[in-house]
């Protein structure tokens, strides 16, 4: 157990994995999302896949990552309510389709070549 709770012991990562838990993402997504620089968004990916947390799939030209445990988003949201965090933090993170997000799943009407192309983040934290 606390191999796995330093795994996910870092909020980018309970972020990454929140948003993953509603829908698969991409990372300009994810970049979206959480607000965060592709390369960091990499670092927290590889280290959930080494972990088993997290698996990828390619589809196209992208790359999208989804829970390979979506039970444990359970386990996030009931930790955050036991230290009294409001969940709707949380939900925010889930929003689809992200302003501003130029992903695939939030634009399926947009060229799939200026898919996930540079965008800014939504959201800050």
């Amino acid at each position: 157990m606390s191999n796995l709770l330093t795994v996910i012991g870092q909020p980018a990562r309970i972020q990454i994995l929140v948003v993953l838990g509603e829908q698969e993402a991409c990372v300009c997504h994810l970049e979206s999302a959480l607000g965060m620089r592709q390369p960091s968004i990499s670092q927290h990916l590889m280290v959930l896949r080494k972990a088993g947390l997290v698996t990828a799939q390619r589809e196209g030209r992208n790359i999208f990552y989804r829970m390979a445990k979506p039970e444990l988003v359970n386990i996030l949201y009931q930790t955050a309510a036991l230290i009294n965090i409001d969940a709707s933090l949380l939900s925010n993170l889930t929003q689809r389709p992200m302003p501003g997000c130029s992903c695939p799943q939030c634009n399926p009407d947009l060229d799939p070549a200026k898919t996930c192309a540079k965008s800014k983040p939504a959201h800050t934290f």
